[in-house]
């Protein structure tokens, strides 16, 4: 009886041995470790500094001036820079068609990192999709809708943080109006080949308020408001647009990094 429970005791022990030996073994079978590594291309060095901007982003509006943009419509009346915002103007009638003050920049962009903060007003007297209203448009066609949700129901697809009528956020971060919120997005551009043929439809990952909310979401196709989202061939790089809704929304530190995304297969 004692020679059986001490068989039963010393057999776990054996098995625990005999796998190391297996897996010694395994490993002598594997490559050296330097065959999984490997030194070159170096990544630049990007200072990011708490709380900063990093030191590859091209600043589009630090509160001073407009200079990095311009009217999509020449004869709109440009947004209004006080106190280090930049935000949507008062827009004059022609005959009884409101002119449209949308802005984007002098510059064209793909791929990118974007950070944009904004501030919905908070005296909008507004519901559902008239309160707070504006977007931001990646290449001036893939928006990011700008809204006051905060406990102001409307379509989830076109509350804050959807890709607008296509992907309602994952949560609503919104804060109350009157205060600043913040996105950070990363955006893959759409690709085209020579024949104008969609090769690799654009992708969205959104931040509202450091919370997660798009994640490297499929883009169906630029921005639709009737209908369904189609893409049409167009260049690699294109203007950030900044929507005019005819609601008093303020934009303020607003940088944006290019960048060269690989496609998601590789």
């Amino acid at each position: 009886m004692k020679h059986t429970r001490l068989i039963s005791l010393l057999i776990p022990v054996l098995a625990a041995g005999l796998a190391g030996h297996a897996a010694d073994d395994e490993q002598d079978k594997l490559p050296p470790h330097e065959f999984t590594e490997y030194w070159e291309p170096v990544p630049p060095v990007v200072s990011a500094p708490e709380g900063g901007i990093p030191s590859d982003a091209i600043v589009l509006f630090d509160g001073t001036d407009l200079d990095e943009w311009e009217m999509v419509d020449e004869r709109a009346r440009p947004w209004i820079v006080a106190d280090g915002a930049m935000t949507v103007a008062p827009q004059e009638k022609i005959g009884e068609k409101r002119i449209n003050g949308d802005i984007r920049t002098k510059r064209a962009f793909g791929d990118c990192q974007l950070h944009i903060e904004f501030r919905t007003p908070p005296d909008d007297d507004g519901k559902s999709q008239g309160k707070g209203n504006s977007g931001v448009f990646l290449m001036g066609l893939y928006e990011l809708q700008v809204l006051d949700s905060y406990q102001n129901a409307t379509y989830v697809n076109g509350q804050a943080g959807s890709i607008y009528k296509q992907h309602p956020p994952l949560v609503n971060a919104s804060r109350p109006a009157g205060e600043w919120q913040t996105y950070d997005i990363i955006f893959m551009a759409p690709r085209f080949d020579e024949e104008g043929n969609l090769i690799r439809p654009g992708r969205m990952t959104a931040l509202h308020n450091g919370v997660l909310v798009q994640h490297f979401a499929l883009i169906y196709g630029p921005t639709a408001w009737r209908g369904l989202p189609k893409y049409h061939p167009h260049p690699a790089k294109l203007p950030l647009m900044l929507q005019d809704h005819g609601d008093r929304v303020s934009y303020r530190n607003i940088w944006i990094r290019e960048l060269n995304l690989p496609s998601p297969e590789l």
